[in-house]
């Protein structure tokens, strides 16, 4: 079969022809996130973290409860994927209960909400016909002790009299850790830190996470909650671990499971699970660091 006959100039102008460009309104960082849309949710999500909080403390408590539940039902979602089934009303129930509690009752009831949650999680697994009771029990119980658990310590960092300069200070230094490790990874990051579990992340980008959480940790102690300077520099340092290893230990449950974010509830961030790992490993730390170094 004859070759059609193709134009020398008409080839050489398709070789020439120009890519199109990206849209410079709607930019997607090196990261692969949409940079506005992620300032933007970034910004309203501040805005609502600081009106609960000043408005009235309860408030704050009601929005953490939501976000714990909304984060249990983007991990059933996400366990889907491997056909995991873990229970359902237990799961949801703790995901609100185990923050209340721990908010009005303290650590005492905290302690004891988290082993009654659990006790009905393997109750329910096994009440489940046909089903995989210690698997799906496991399940269950990771959920449990991932969200509700953490958030409860969230919680018990609220309960104090300057409850809520203890939220905003322990925020700020967990987004000091994100932002600098984002930034400098962004820009410098060369030499990947866990290559097989999140590939983005570079010892660049921690070694600007632990800069700007050391500064923002002095700060935010002596500043916001008139403690030692010291204090500020261990939790800090605290904190750019536990940050990194909250991402990391995402990124591996994402990995296993085969879901690239937890969900897309959040413009240009993905799931509610995809911002709040960094918080939730980080919390029980930092509630340990202020609770025994800056009495309230």
């Amino acid at each position: 079969m004859n070759q059609p006959h193709r134009d020398p100039a008409t080839r050489r102008r398709r070789r020439e022809q120009p890519v199109a460009s990206p849209d410079p309104s709607n930019p997607t960082p090196r990261a692969g996130r949409n940079l506005y849309a992620a300032i933007g949710v970034g910004v309203g999500l501040a805005a609502l973290v600081l009106i609960t909080l000043f408005t009235r403390k309860e408030i704050f408590l009601g929005v953490a409860s939501a976000a714990s539940a909304l984060a249990v039902w983007e991990l059933h979602r996400a366990m889907a994927h491997r056909d995991f089934q873990p229970p359902v009303i237990s799961t949801y129930v703790g995901s609100v209960l185990i923050p209340v509690v721990a908010y009005v009752w303290g650590r005492d009831a905290f302690a004891s909400a988290i082993v009654l949650v659990l006790v009905a999680v393997i109750v329910e697994a096994s009440v489940v016909p046909h089903a995989d009771v210690q698997r799906n029990a496991a399940v269950g119980a990771l959920i449990t002790l991932y969200v509700p658990a953490l958030v409860g310590f969230a919680a018990l960092l609220l309960k104090p009299d300057d409850g809520a300069w203890r939220i905003v200070a322990f925020i700020l230094v967990v987004v000091c850790s994100d932002i600098g490790g984002y930034a400098v990874g962004v820009i410098f990051g060369k030499h990947p830190m866990a290559p097989s579990v999140s590939p983005k992340k570079s010892w660049e980008g921690f070694a600007g996470s632990a800069t700007t959480c050391l500064i923002g940790g002095v700060l935010a102690v002596t500043l916001l909650l008139h403690g030692r300077w010291w204090v500020g520099l261990l939790l800090g340092a605290c904190v750019v671990l536990t940050a990194t290893i909250g991402d990391l230990c995402e990124s591996v449950i994402k990995r296993d499971l085969g879901v690239k974010d937890m969900s897309n509830l959040i413009p240009g961030h993905g799931g509610l699970m995809d911002r709040l790992d960094s918080l939730l490993v980080s919390v029980p730390v930092v509630w340990a660091i202020l609770t025994v170094l800056v009495p309230s």
